[in-house]
């Protein structure tokens, strides 16, 4: 049996095939810009995703598809699901002071819904400016393309929307004074059957047509899911040009000082924050190259003893809340590689500190420690995390989004 994850982001669509060892069967992909220059444009994507499904081998052993897309990219649709608009993309800020302020007196503060970049704001503005039917998310319309259904979501793309995962309903705040209940999608759990392939998207795909489409997550859910992490106490880190720090938990962490919130996978909780440090202040000072040079002669085992808690600039977000926290990059050393040194450690402490915070809001003990983005492929720095983090580390499975959908549609039907 085999089983398809499809991951839509901002420059393409990836698509991936799995059988029940999550062994990677085919993968395919598709780039955005080959299909039109405007990516806000929803039928963009559809033809995306369609090249990417064409590009697939033997697609007849396939049973069921999941979907992840960029997490609060929302668009206003017709009852039959044609798009009434562009979308409004998940960094488009929304400048509309009365607007943020009618969400920041009526949200709770611990709702990942407050700020010029909020899903629910663009939501607002796009009722207000198209009169549409209903207001979707991007996976969601996706799913209304392969099953006919425009009306149903899922528990993590809903999250920067304002459905209250705890609760597992859209709350009265939002839909008695700010959108009303009938213009937004049901909402069904990460892993549950909503559909399955109807027969025009079938015939167009060539997809067998009793193909399952299960409930997935978001892009940063399901990369995360991707590495192979699964267990309370499983985290992920991604070094990229920041420092992103994930755990999955047993219980919900919202704390809007900390700006941590928890998405809900099925019975589980993905909680997490991010870091103003990371690549960003490497690169600043050596190109890629140096720092691989410089590195190959780190000793990780050595303490520097710089004390050192790197950024580009005053204001950090997470394990810390303070807008004028203070970059520490001082005293610099005379060697270069001392300097290296010292920013490896300075960042591996910061990434330590993380887990304890989330530890403080309620996490459990980290278990296991996967780590994904450029970063994470530097030995040196690996060494050095694990002194600092104490916690076993794990090859991760792979850094697809779409194998973390992919593993979404094979438990769906392991759960039949």
């Amino acid at each position: 049996m085999h089983y398809m994850g499809i991951d839509v982001g901002t420059s393409g669509v990836r698509a991936l095939v799995i059988d029940d060892a999550a062994n990677v069967i085919d993968s395919s992909r598709s780039a955005m810009a080959e299909h039109g220059e405007n990516t806000r444009d929803p039928n963009v994507w559809w033809q995306a995703v369609q090249a990417a499904i064409s590009q697939l081998g033997n697609v007849s052993a396939i049973q069921s598809i999941s979907i992840d897309a960029t997490s609060g990219t929302v668009l206003p649709i017709t009852a039959d699901g044609r798009p009434l608009a562009d979308a409004l993309m998940y960094n488009d800020a929304v400048e509309d002071p009365e607007l943020l302020g009618r969400i920041a007196a009526l949200a709770p503060l611990d709702t990942a819904v407050h700020g010029a970049s909020s899903a629910l704001a663009r939501a607002m503005v796009l009722l207000q400016n198209h009169s549409p039917a209903r207001v979707v998310h991007q996976a969601d319309w996706i799913v209304g393309q392969l099953t006919g259904r425009y009306d149903i979501s899922d528990e993590s793309n809903t999250l920067k929307t304002g459905y209250d995962p705890i609760q597992r309903r859209w709350p009265e705040w939002l839909t008695d004074n700010l959108i009303s209940g009938n213009k937004l999608p049901g909402v069904a759990n990460a892993g549950a059957i909503t559909g399955t392939v109807q027969g025009k998207a079938a015939k167009q795909l060539k997809l067998p047509g009793n193909i399952k489409v299960v409930a997935g997550v978001t892009d940063g859910c399901a990369s995360f899911l991707a590495t192979g992490a699964s267990n309370t106490g499983d985290c992920v880190t991604a070094l990229g040009t920041t420092v992103t720090m994930k755990m999955l938990c047993d219980k919900p962490l919202f704390n809007a000082h900390y700006g941590v919130y928890s998405h809900r996978i099925g019975d589980r909780w993905l909680a997490g924050g991010a870091s103003n440090s990371g690549g960003n202040v490497l690169l600043n000072f050596f190109t890629a190259e140096e720092i691989a040079t410089l590195s190959a002669r780190i000793d990780p085992q050595t303490e520097g003893g710089l004390g050192y808690y790197p950024l580009l600039k005053a204001g950090e977000r997470f394990p810390h809340n303070d807008a004028d926290w203070q970059p520490r990059l001082t005293p610099r050393p005379e060697s270069d590689t001392e300097f290296l040194h010292g920013m490896f450690e300075g960042i591996a402490a910061i990434e330590a500190l993380g887990y304890n915070r989330l530890a403080e809001l309620g996490a459990p003990p980290p278990v296991s420690m996967r780590s994904v983005g450029g970063g994470a492929d530097n030995p040196q720095w690996t060494a050095i995390r694990q002194r600092h983090l104490k916690t076993p580390f794990i090859e991760p499975l792979s850094t697809e989004a779409a194998m973390g959908s992919a593993i979404i549609a094979r438990d769906a039907m392991r759960s039949l």
